[in-house]
């Protein structure tokens, strides 16, 4: 039976962080700054090396500053962690849990904090349900340069049990990134929480990959808000469908708020590294689930089609 975090003897907790892009090394330095033993897990080894030898920088609105890290590509050499973070590109969840399972046992809490919808199903492929916890996070960052990040703008964090209804595991690392000035907040109605997350990525993200326009930009008044708009307003019908009862005025008010400034979204960043984007859990997770309930949603399966054929056509598919 899985203990309670709260019975862990591990002090300072063992964290390990799968994946050092933006989002991973925001998060891996914020562990750090909370005084865990934290060690960052990617199959880059340029990457790694670059880490090894010089750090992670992470540059926000006061500045920059560095951050002494261990990385590596052999999880091996790593050992049982306390809590595990899954923060790869969601096509990258299976491979990265196959290589991740040598650092949980029976007490360790595997999280994910990945775009979209489908992530825990997934890594419970691999790993037992009641030690999963799933989220989404409000904190955006850019990747300058490999081990240089740009913390953009500071959110919630949102996270909650895969299965079953304890928070003890959310609880616990809440209170292990407060003294790094995330706001973390446990719930019990995550999957709600990522619906409504699922809202603005999915009509934001897409639309901005495809045209290149930045977060003020795609909130301007005029067509492209309108189309944003719509693939709100098809998500929000989903989310019910599945029993999810978000309210339309407050979501599209959500996103209008955030539509400001130059901010790229992931999605963007990805379509100008030349790199796959995440589309599959995102407009395709939002398509999927409608069609399991019979709703009719052509602006997010036109994005999909768009998504999809720029990345056949470049190459990066």
């Amino acid at each position: 039976m899985h203990e309670t975090p709260s019975h862990k003897s591990s002090e300072p907790p063992r964290v390990a962080v799968i994946g050092a892009g933006a989002m991973g090394s925001i998060f891996g330095a914020a562990c750090i700054d909370a005084g865990a033993d934290t060690v960052f897990v990617d199959v880059s080894a340029p990457l790694v090396e670059r880490l090894q030898e010089r750090g992670l920088v992470i540059v926000g609105p006061d500045g920059e500053r560095e951050v002494p890290v261990r990385a590596t590509t052999d999880p091996h050499s790593v050992g049982v962690v306390d809590l595990i973070l899954f923060l790869v590109k969601c096509y990258q969840t299976e491979s990265a849990a196959r290589l991740a399972k040598t650092l949980v046992g029976p007490e360790t809490i595997v999280t994910s904090l990945q775009n979209g919808w489908g992530n825990g199903e997934v890594l419970g492929h691999f790993f037992p349900d009641e030690q999963i916890v799933v989220g989404v996070t409000y904190d955006s960052g850019t990747v300058l340069e490999p081990g240089r990040i740009a913390h953009n703008y500071k959110g919630t964090t949102f996270i909650g049990p895969y299965a079953g209804e304890s928070l003890d595991d959310a609880r616990w690392i809440a209170d292990l990134l407060a003294p790094a000035g995330l706001g973390v907040v446990a719930t019990p109605t995550i999957r709600a929480a990522i619906w409504e997350k699922l809202v603005m990525t999915a009509s934001t993200l897409p639309t901005s990959a495809l045209t290149g326009l930045t977060s003020g930009a795609l909130g301007e008044p005029g067509p492209m808000l309108d189309l944003v708009d719509g693939l709100a307003l098809e998500t929000l019908e989903t989310a019910r469908a599945a029993g999810y009862e978000l309210e339309a005025a407050e979501q599209l008010e959500k996103i209008r708020l955030a539509l400001v400034g130059e901010g790229k979204g992931s999605m963007l960043q990805d379509v100008e590294a030349g790199r796959q984007t995440e589309i599959a859990v995102i407009n395709g997770a939002v398509v999927r689930e409608a069609e399991a309930r019979a709703v009719d949603v052509p602006l997010n399966r036109a994005m999909v089609a768009l998504v999809e054929g720029y990345e056949r056509a470049h190459g990066f598919a």
